[in-house]
């Protein structure tokens, strides 16, 4: 029996009918069987690569990408999805639409969409905004296809917005349940999500508030950890608290994070801005405030320039379980030494964790393709059998 097989019937035992033509925003919109299986799609359809098979379910269509924040990962994990699934990727680029020339949301998502599948966006910059243009984009196309416009309603997947980064979270857990040899041997596991120190000053909170949002739910003793005034979203931290409640885990906040790394399993310290700055910073950029910007950028490098000492240390991870905790990082870190004089991890650290970090990256492809696949695939566990038996091959040699 292959892997896909095997993998195939899981699926079958779980109840998911609620993905299909559904939308992705958050991970705990969905329930944990849900989420089980988009990691099981992603198991498979990484199996049915490895073995040259075709995986392709479209035979024509559009995904359509728009990055409203720079990205190396997520926008190539993103064009790498849509072509596994036989999906022809196209690029909203901002700059060259008619949206300088005051073309609203709904317009611009009925014009993108005539013949797309799956719509990809990342808007993480500003506060309150950020899902919010998500939902209104996606609005716009449930109207558009109720009126007759569109032929098909595409499934959006959340790339990152303000609240939630849910393809690099999910990413980071199918890694960490390979690494520990399945879900079964997460429960108890510390993890470790801290603030590390950055000379730049506006990273999104969606990482750090996806992982507490994501991990809590499989048992593991999630601490946050960050220097007072880095606060995250409170209703985040709440979802966080009543995940742990409900699977036996733990999820513990402090402001030390030598606390944090001390017996953790992994270990995933990481920049963000404070959650009442970057509320700030949204003000201040919708007031077209540039003066109010450049005062508060310059107020908060001097607060992280305080708190240089939260960094990911040779000394900081002998703390760790037996010294060996698994690094997490979503990527680019800020490597001392390397990428800048002080940042978020010693480049020795960092150099030794290099090939789990790209293997970690390596499953973001797979994660958004199964968000794809299940939201697109009315029978996905006869989808999978069918490409598994199939002799058709993705090349020929």
């Amino acid at each position: 029996m292959s892997k896909t097989v095997e993998l195939a019937r899981h699926l079958e035992t779980l109840h998911i009918n609620n993905m299909y033509k559904t939308d992705f925003y958050w991970t705990w919109d969905k329930s944990d069987e849900e989420i089980d299986a988009v990691f099981t799609v992603a198991d498979a359809l990484r199996d049915l690569r490895e073995r040259n098979k075709n995986t392709k379910i479209f035979n024509s269509g559009l995904g359509i990408s728009i990055f409203r924040d720079n990205s190396t990962r997520t926008r190539f994990s993103f064009a790498s999805a849509c072509n596994l699934l036989g999906l022809e990727e196209q690029v909203l680029d901002e700059k060259k639409s008619q949206i300088a020339h005051g073309e609203t949301v709904r317009e611009t998502a009925n014009m993108v969409s005539f013949m797309a599948d799956v719509i990809g966006i990342r808007d993480d910059m500003f506060i309150g905004e950020g899902h919010k243009y998500q939902k209104t984009f996606m609005d716009a196309l449930e109207e558009g296809y109720r009126d007759g416009i569109l032929e098909q309603r595409p499934t959006l997947v959340n790339l990152q917005c303000d609240v939630d980064h849910p393809t690099q979270c999910m990413a980071d857990m199918l890694h960490i349940i390979h690494y520990f040899g399945g879900v079964e041997n997460l429960k108890g596991k510390k993890v470790a999500m801290t603030w590390a120190y950055s000379p730049s000053y506006g990273k999104p909170l969606s990482v750090p508030q996806g992982v507490i949002g994501l991990f809590t739910r499989f048992g593991m003793d999630v601490t946050l950890a960050h220097p007072e005034g880095y606060e995250v979203m409170p209703e985040v931290e709440e979802i966080a608290k009543k995940n742990a409640a409900a699977t036996g885990g733990s999820f513990k906040k402090c402001n030390d994070m030598k606390e944090a790394f001390k017996d953790a399993d992994i270990v995933y310290p990481k920049s963000w801005a404070p959650f009442k700055a970057m509320e700030e910073r949204t003000k201040l950029y919708q007031a077209g405030d540039k003066d109010g910007i450049d005062e508060l950028e310059k107020k908060l490098l001097a607060q992280n320039a305080e708190h240089k000492d939260w960094a990911c240390t040779e000394e900081m991870m002998k703390l760790t379980k037996d010294g060996k905790a698994l690094y997490l990082h979503c990527l680019p870190a800020d490597i001392t030494g390397l990428s800048c004089p002080e940042g978020e991890v010693d480049n020795s650290v960092f150099d030794r964790y290099i090939i789990p970090l790209y293997k970690q990256a390596s499953y973001k492809p797979y994660i958004i393709a199964a968000m794809m696949f299940l939201a697109q695939v009315k029978d996905p566990v006869r989808a999978l059998m069918e490409m598994d038996k199939s002799g058709e091959e993705r090349k020929m040699f």
